[in-house]
């Protein structure tokens, strides 16, 4: 398998997985999302931790960790911390479909971003599918009758952490790594800063919850490798477009899973969606049979200033 179909089989991956985590957050509801992300953070550096050992690349990470990369790492850790909180405080105040919207709008800055710096040129089927899809987000955000100030922080962050990591271009357990790391002594204060106010981050939490938080790092951990894999081996345009995974299964959970309303503008800009994602899928396929791979970078490229 070449690298450009193995990046798209990947990204899909992790996409998918995303969309279905929706059903694992959803389980934690009642506890406190900043407590939860804590928690979060803190379990992803033990998996990440016990992967790092396992595979002997400790040496790797300390390469990552240099002046000069600390600033685009702090970014996309911010990014991604920003990112996680505001979708699991949707996700376990009954806000699932908001989520759909802003994984809705995060493909669309990602795909602009991708022409506008990166440079990268559209095909012919990618630029229908964008115009079906901004006449969805329109649709949807008319039809969801407010400003969507949490699916707005959604596309927002999750775009800054895609260009990111794109141009960073890390290894992706190192890069992780490193993200994670840099988060773990806010989390930890977070944490602390709740049991000493009296709130403890898992009060009255079940049996049940008890056990998936700490799985929270497992569970956070596999689908961001796929997607740092996928993001070093395919162009950030077709990264933007699998990204549409996440708000259709977000999406049909919110509806069929847990009663949230769906009047007809979600209807059509859902058919929007899915028409472009069809095209997409297609086209993606065949370039990854015709077009020959690009050289896949070995060294890590640090953002420029």
């Amino acid at each position: 398998m070449d690298e450009e179909r193995r990046g798209f089989f990947t990204g899909n991956a992790a996409y998918i997985l995303w969309g279905l985590l929706t059903l694992y957050w959803h389980e934690l509801t009642g506890l406190d999302a900043f407590g939860l992300i804590a928690w979060r953070i803190v379990w992803s550096v033990v998996v990440l931790a016990v992967l790092l050992t396992f595979m002997k690349r400790w040496s790797d990470l300390r390469g990552v960790l240099t002046r000069r990369r600390i600033g685009p790492i702090t970014v996309a850790a911010i990014a991604l911390a920003t990112n996680w909180t505001t979708y699991v405080w949707c996700v376990t105040h009954g806000h699932v479909v908001e989520t759909a919207l802003g994984y809705f709008l995060a493909p669309i800055g990602l795909v602009l971003v991708g022409v506008v710096m990166f440079h990268e040129q559209l095909r012919r089927a990618q630029i229908v599918a964008l115009v079906l899809c901004g006449l969805a987000v329109i649709v949807l955000a008319v039809g969801y009758g407010s400003p969507p100030y949490f699916a707005l922080l959604i596309a927002v962050s999750w775009t800054i952490y895609g260009v990111s990591k794109k141009r960073a271009a890390l290894p992706p357990l190192e890069g992780l790594a490193a993200e994670t790391l840099v988060l773990v002594p806010l989390a930890v204060v977070v944490l602390l800063v709740m049991q000493a106010g009296g709130n403890a981050s898992l009060e009255g939490a079940t049996t049940v919850q008890l056990v998936l938080v700490p799985l929270t790092g497992l569970v956070t951990t596999v689908p961001l490798l796929l997607f740092a894999s996928s993001a070093r081996r395919i162009k950030l345009a077709m990264l933007g477009w699998l990204q549409y995974w996440v708000p259709t299964i977000n999406l049909v959970l919110g509806v069929a899973v847990y009663d949230e309303s769906m009047p007809a503008s979600r209807i059509a800009g859902f058919a929007l969606v899915w028409i472009a994602l069809a095209l997409i899928t297609v086209d993606g396929l065949h370039a990854s049979r015709t077009t020959p791979s690009p050289p896949v970078e070995t060294e890590p490229v640090p953002l420029e200033g």
